[in-house]
């Protein structure tokens, strides 16, 4: 890997005239003012390590130990002995700076790493400018001095005035050329038609039938593309002739009025200067522009879409600026007595500045870049995929080699240049290299993804469920191999990024969050889809072994088991990426916990209701339409929830009942219903008459083809419950199916009651009664008295009676 190069103080810039003549013609080769500057000095100089020059950087940062080397320089210089006292090495006696290896494992002390290489690199980039105050301090007394105000304002307002003349004049002659100009499109627009017809005409005459036909007919149309470019060159001369006219125009105009004007000399260096640099720039332009000619199609040299063609004229007009300001700072400078470090700074920063613009304009145009660097017709093979994605990252090494010539031409680097080409050389190489290695990857990927057939038979969704997945791991691995290859090409450039991934306490503690992050993931992932199989194979194994109740119910849990998992997989995962982080969770996981036990209490029969449904449910109590009796409520299920029952009665009204509200449930629909048949008798009836009689019903029930399924027992007698004055109680008892006792009950009564009348069964009928004697009249107790009867009066009353 090369080194990074470091500024050699010996080294001087060339003479400032050569470096903008240079400038402004290299300025095409994106870095035009690049090898304007290089250092002078020898590759044989020793450059300084990097210990040696952090040491120095901090002296110079202290200033007191900046004076005094300072002090012991000059001494030095002077050929003065240096005191023992002195800090003549005061680099060698400075404490060896923490590096970012010796930085402790500490998180604070490693952002403080971070921010004070960060500052000591802003403080190198401003050190580039800090010229610029030699600028501001020559203005001052310049325009100070009555004299060299006058001079200067009196050079510049000529110049201003001679620049107006000669751009009104520009554009007047343009004008007045707009016709020439449109009728020499009209005519290139004409034989452009009539090369068409005819090439037409002969395409027809010659039809493809065979491969030599084919091969002959493309030989054509590549002649005829050579024909066509060629005949456009005169138009396109022609074009910017008449363009270019009124940029000479413009500079007779300067030129006379430096050769007629009585102009003082630097008034005449001012005006040429700038007439210089506008003529020079414009027909730099008018060179891109004729080429593209975006208002102009048919005499284009360049092949490019009008968009395009716009695009690029109007960029390289902003473009082509920078060249001609840093030829007039380069040249003015000197006129007018400002220091060359104070225009060295001045071009620095116009450079930068046009720099930035043509990073934007990289990013603008990469993917017209990218769509050009294509073939059209790409086989569809594993090399040219890989040099296609290559294609569409040119614009990285382009802006690395657009920051890397500015820094190198601004900061005087030697071995600069050597430096760039070695880095752009490896960045290109481990961009090839992660692309290598990423097929190679998502190959071995595209492999772990695709399960064993044997697995696949044992689990027939596992090839499903890892599908889910390969996008996420596709972006993983994806974020991976960026990563490295960020790694490796920081590294290239000088930047020590792997140490601080390794060494630095932040960059280390990053790292281990991700990792460990990674690592929980995954091993949350696994654990759920360990389960969920686990689910999945039990409940295919209870519907294929006829097991369809207890299918139902794991059908029915399952989205309960799933939530439940998924939210603890959710919060372990959660509170294991915020510790590794550097969040203290202690707070948070107290603060749950208060927060879980507030929510507990408000709202306990809520929780209760959960907790209850949850169970009934693993438990298999009751299910969709069963016959239950629950909450004071009789009826059928209509639906279930982790939270509540939801029952409709005989009369059609739908119950909804929360668990919480569930002490019982008599469910009507499991194992077998039981039929109580109760007879009140007559105490003089014969019992095992009407015994039989129930038991040859029920066993007619049980041959018959509708109801004999729905009968699981025969009739069991079980005696006379009851024998007193309201008679005897005859009592038995039969087994049905589930839910099919009403049915059963109701046929087996019909059926006994024609036999029981046939067979002249007696039943037990009360006929005592209490009422007023024969021949009295009823006597009602009322606050009335009642009329005496007839037959009641005293004279009526029989001998004897009162």
């Amino acid at each position: 890997m090369p080194s990074i190069p470091r500024p050699d103080p010996s080294a001087t810039p060339r003479p400032r005239t050569g470096r903008a003549v240079l400038g402004l013609f290299l300025f095409l080769l994106l870095g035009f003012l690049a090898p304007a500057l290089p250092a002078k000095a020898a590759d044989s100089t020793h450059p300084l390590s990097q210990q040696e020059a952090q040491q120095l950087l901090n002296v110079l940062n202290n200033p007191k130990e900046r004076d005094a080397f300072t002090h012991t320089l000059d001494l030095m210089a002077r050929g003065l002995p240096v005191a023992a006292s002195t800090p003549a090495a005061a680099p060698a006696k400075v404490a060896p700076a923490k590096t970012v290896a010796d930085v402790p494992p500490d998180i604070h002390t490693g952002l403080s790493s971070i921010r004070l290489q960060a500052l000591g690199y802003l403080h190198n980039f401003l050190d580039l400018f800090s010229d610029l105050g030699i600028v501001g301090r020559w203005a001052h007394t310049t325009l100070a001095s009555p004299d060299t105000r006058s001079t200067i304002l009196h050079a510049f307002a000529g110049g201003i005035v001679v620049m107006l003349c000669g751009v009104a004049l520009e554009r007047i002659v343009a004008l007045s050329l707009h016709k020439p100009l449109v009728q020499l499109t009209q005519n290139a627009e004409n034989r452009e038609q009539r090369n068409t017809v005819a090439n037409e005409d002969a395409a027809a005459h010659d039809p493809i039938v065979d491969g030599s036909s084919e091969t002959r007919a493309a030989d054509q149309r590549r002649q005829v593309e050579t024909l066509r470019f060629l005949s456009r060159v005169p138009y396109a001369l022609g074009h910017f002739a008449l363009k270019a006219i009124p940029v000479l125009v413009f500079l007779a105009v300067a030129y006379l009025a430096v050769l007629v004007l009585p102009w003082s000399t630097k008034t005449d260096n001012v005006i040429m200067t700038l007439a210089n640099c506008y003529a020079a720039a414009r027909i730099l332009y008018l060179f891109v522009e004729t080429g593209f000619a975006p208002r102009s199609p048919t005499i284009r040299l360049l092949p490019a879409t009008d968009a395009t063609a716009f695009l690029l004229t109007r960029w390289w007009n902003v473009l082509v600026a920078a060249p001609a300001i840093v030829f007039c700072l380069s040249t003015l400078g000197s006129q007018f007595n400002l220091s060359p470090r104070g225009t060295d700074a001045m071009i620095r920063g116009i450079i930068l500045i046009e720099h930035i613009l043509i990073a934007v304009f990289i990013w603008r145009v990469r993917h017209l870049v990218s769509s050009a660097l294509q073939p059209r017709a790409v086989p569809n093979t594993a090399m040219w995929t890989f040099i296609v994605a290559i294609t569409r990252l040119w614009w990285v090494p382009a802006m690395f080699l657009d920051a890397s010539l500015w820094i190198v031409w601004a900061a005087h680097l030697p071995g600069g240049y050597r430096w760039i080409l070695d880095t752009t050389g490896i960045t290109i190489g481990i961009l090839v290299a992660s692309r290598l290695i990423a097929v190679l990857a998502y190959g071995l990927q595209d492999r772990f993804f695709r399960i064993n057939p044997v697995l696949t038979e044992r689990f027939p969704d596992i090839q499903k469920r890892a599908d889910r997945y390969y996008p996420f791991a596709r972006r993983i691995l994806t974020g991976a191999i960026l990563f490295l290859t960020l790694i490796a090409m920081t590294e290239a450039w000088g930047l020590p990024t792997f140490g601080f991934f390794i060494k630095n306490a932040v960059g280390r503690h990053l790292l281990d969050a991700v990792l460990t992050m990674l690592v929980a993931l995954s091993i949350a992932v696994t654990i759920w889809e360990i389960i969920n199989a686990f689910l999945s194979q039990q409940l295919t194994r209870f519907e294929s072994s006829d097991q369809f109740a207890r299918a139902t119910r794991l059908r029915t849990v399952l989205p309960i088991i799933r939530t439940v998992l998924l939210a603890i997989i959710i919060i372990i995962v959660a509170v294991t990426t915020l510790s590794q982080i550097g969040i203290n969770v202690t707070p948070l996981l107290t603060g749950a916990g208060i927060m879980g036990a507030a929510i507990a209490f408000g709202s306990q029969s809520l929780v209760k209701d959960f907790i209850t449904g949850f169970f009934m449910l693993v438990e298999d109590a009751i299910q969709v339409g069963d016959w239950v009796t629950t909450g004071g409520v009789s009826g059928t299920v209509e639906n279930l929830s982790i939270r509540t029952v939801k029952v409709r009665d005989i009369n059609g009204d739908l119950h909804i009942i929360p668990f919480s509200s569930v002490s019982s449930i008599a469910n009507t629909a499991r194992g077998y219903n039981q039929v109580i048949v109760k007879q009140q008798l007559d105490l003089s009836e014969d019992l095992p008459r009407v015994t039989a009689i129930m038991t040859k019903t029920l066993k007619e029930m049980r041959d018959d083809a509708v109801f004999g399924p729905m009968i699981l027992s025969d009739y069991n007698d079980l005696g006379v419950d009851n024998s007193d004055s309201g008679g005897a109680t005859l009592l038995g008892s039969f087994r049905t199916a589930p839910m099919m006792k009403w049915k059963v009950k109701r046929e087996f009564y019909r059926r006994i009651t024609n036999q029981l009348a046939a067979a002249s069964i007696k039943f037990y009928t009360g006929t005592s009664y209490f009422t007023t004697p024969p021949g009295n009249a009823m006597r009602i107790t009322t606050d009335a008295p009642l009329p005496i009867p007839a037959n009641d009066a005293p004279g009526n009353n029989a001998p004897g009676q009162t």
